[in-house]
């Protein structure tokens, strides 16, 4: 084997023992921000076909899920072979100040984009100070009582 490197050959067996026996689905990296009045998160799926890929929303969970499948070669000799068939699966717990409504999602090059509006009720507002003209008091001789101005007797 003149391309033999005992690094890369014990980094395989190292993922083979740990992580290569792995059944359950695994994650996918993303990245989550905020832009104005909305989230925006983004998936890396290279090589999954966006049929199946699946973004729900069950009350404040977003689950995304897809599915890589691999074409059999049959007869083929593999001199390596690192990308595998499986699941992937990622569940984000929303707040509640999120408009599960207007979700979005788009797939391209590889990249799963999800849009997550803010709800309306949830975006800063500007509270309006109301100020009143200060209240005069008037005092009714005959019968011994103060009401303040506008107040009906």
């Amino acid at each position: 084997m003149a391309n033999y490197d005992p690094l890369r050959e014990m980094e395989r067996f190292a993922n083979a023992l740990f992580d290569g026996n792995r059944r359950g689905p695994r994650q996918m990296p993303m990245d989550l921000y905020r832009d104005g009045d909305h989230y925006v998160l983004s998936a890396d799926l290279p090589g999954i076909d966006p049929g199946s890929v699946d973004v729900d929303v069950d009350g404040q969970l977003l689950t995304i899920r897809a599915e890589r499948t691999l074409t059999s070669q049959e007869g083929v000799k593999w001199i390596t072979r690192e990308r595998e068939a499986g699941s992937f699966l990622r569940q984000l717990s929303l707040g509640q100040g999120i408009d599960t409504e207007g979700i979005a999602a788009s797939y391209a090059h590889g990249v799963l984009t999800v849009t997550i509006p803010v709800s309306p009720k949830a975006k800063p507002r500007k509270i309006d100070i109301a100020t009143d003209a200060p209240a005069t008091i008037t005092v009714d001789e005959t019968h011994s009582e103060i009401q303040e101005a506008g107040a009906s007797a």
